[in-house]
């Protein structure tokens, strides 16, 4: 099976950020990724998860301003000078944190506007060509309208297209199991067409984005079928847990994983 990166941005909320990164690793994560690490110093989040023994596997460039629904800025030609300052930010934290990724969010735009699509291509040139200076990717992700209504990029093929078309060896695809199976289903086929780009994989249940194994997708086939593609990044569990993330682990056992994450974090007793 892959190994697995804990999404602190759903899992362990029960607590403050940096809090979450101990109970992670108490859990048996190695690994974590979240959203954004803006509200915290570069370096003492980047302190955090070491003291915690973790790898960090991606977190995403800023988004502008999420608090008033937008999600990236990468489509917005009008944004052109604040996404690349948003760049520098996110290649400074990523050196203090050490990520070897980062996604590029895209943003609410018409996917049929020809200055939107110049200045993603744009955007995403420039996102890579200043993130490997730093030794760091750079991957994009489609998500489903139905999560987030008007996503410029809401299509794989058009994302698999984009990587291609950018040609850049630090830019591949960010690909999410659930907001596949939510756009178009046909998960293992487009596993299989599309892994030479993909550069992280990303886990929850469809519908209600809970733990694999809680929905209608057989989660533990499709991971199973990522190890037999030689996938050998992290699979982030970007899910919701239905109860509490503690209780919500023991789905690993399905997976052959059984770390101290089946148990209650020692602080939590």
């Amino acid at each position: 099976m892959p190994r697995f990166a804990a999404n602190l941005s759903m899992m362990f909320n029960e607590r403050p950020f940096l809090e979450r990164f101990a109970a992670a690793s108490q859990s048996g994560f190695t690994a974590v990724e979240y959203l954004f690490p803006y509200d915290h110093p570069a370096e003492l989040v980047g302190e955090t998860l070491r003291a915690a023994g973790l790898e960090q596997a991606l977190f995403n460039l800023p988004p502008g301003d999420w608090s008033k629904g937008e999600r990236g800025m990468a489509a917005l030609p009008e944004r052109k000078a604040e996404f690349r300052a948003s760049v520098e930010t996110a290649v400074r934290y990523g050196r203090a944190i050490g990520t070897p990724l980062l996604h590029m969010m895209a943003g609410i735009a018409d996917p049929r506007s020809q200055a939107a699509q110049a200045a993603y291509l744009d955007a995403l040139k420039f996102a890579a060509d200043a993130t490997a200076a730093a030794g760091i990717g750079v991957v994009i992700e489609p998500i489903n309208s139905r999560d987030m209504p008007g996503c410029f990029l809401d299509d794989f093929e058009r994302a698999a297209e984009i990587v291609t078309q950018v040609d850049r060896r630090n830019v591949g695809l960010q690909f999410d199991i659930y907001h596949r199976q939510v756009m178009r289903g046909d998960v293992t086929t487009a596993l299989k067409a599309f892994v030479p780009l993909i550069r992280h994989v990303q886990v929850a249940s469809v519908p209600d984005r809970h733990e694999p194994g809680t929905g209608e997708l057989d989660d533990f086939r499709v991971l199973r079928l990522l190890e037999e593609l030689g996938y050998q990044a992290y699979v982030g569990c970007e899910y919701r847990p239905k109860v509490d993330t503690v209780s919500g682990l023991s789905w690993l056992a399905a997976t052959g994983e059984r770390p101290a994450a089946n148990e209650t974090p020692r602080d939590e007793v």
